[in-house]
């Protein structure tokens, strides 16, 4: 398959993606008060099962989905992806930009639409800023995506194991805010659906600009020199 047949099917998920992100960011504009049933409850089977050794696990895990440990697995991961020193510096510097850009964006819409979160006495962790979309599942979520597509940039097999075990780490990140009672789970849908669109658009705009080469898989078996 050719890169600009991935980049056409890149930009179509980033549309789709963007639009239900829409639709769902205007329910919660127009309707902040109404919770839809399964936000109501997950939210209350989270508050009456929380023993303590699953909430202290939930809260290490919800800990790895902000601060500095995405940015560390970013630059680890550019690192590991680049073939020489320059290689590795421009890798690493440019996941870091796709996901610190990401944030802001989400930032900016979190802001605008200002939802407020779950009562506070129903928390399990620490939490600040309004609720949708949710910033730990969103950030989760995109370094996942730029972890796997680091994958990829370091050659054309990549390890099925470790890219699902990096996928399943970033759904949970968003699953422990509603465990932990600081999100409702439309927040993170939310965060999901904007992760998705913001990791399609990256991949569209760097697919369209390597023009109508064929990639690694189309070209066949790379033999050694």
């Amino acid at each position: 398959m050719t890169r600009a047949r991935l980049a056409h099917r890149a930009g179509w998920l980033a549309l789709t993606a963007g639009v239900l992100f829409a639709l769902l960011a205007l329910w919660v504009v127009r309707a902040p008060d109404h919770l839809p049933p399964a936000d109501a409850a997950l939210h209350r089977w989270s508050v009456e099962h929380r023993p303590a050794v699953p909430s202290a696990l939930a809260r290490i895990v919800t800990h790895t989905g902000t601060g500095f440990v995405p940015y560390a697995l970013l630059v680890l991961a550019g690192i590991h992806a680049g073939h020489t020193v320059r290689q590795r510096a421009v890798t690493a510097a440019a996941l870091v930009l796709c996901l610190g850009a990401g944030q802001a964006v989400r930032y900016a819409v979190m802001m605008l639409i200002a939802r407020p979160r779950p009562a506070v006495a129903d928390w399990a962790t620490q939490a600040s800023g309004w609720s949708f979309p949710s910033g730990h599942t969103s950030t989760g979520a995109m370094t996942a995506g730029l972890l796997i597509a680091a994958l990829f940039l370091r050659g054309s097999r990549v390890p099925r194991a470790a890219a699902a075990a990096i996928a399943v780490w970033g759904a949970t990140v968003g699953l422990t805010r509603v465990y932990l009672g600081v999100h409702w789970f439309t927040d993170v849908l939310g965060g999901w659906l904007f992760a998705t669109a913001w990791l399609s658009l990256l991949a569209f705009a760097y697919l369209s600009r390597t023009g109508d080469r064929p990639t690694a898989e189309s070209r066949g078996p790379r033999t050694e020199d």
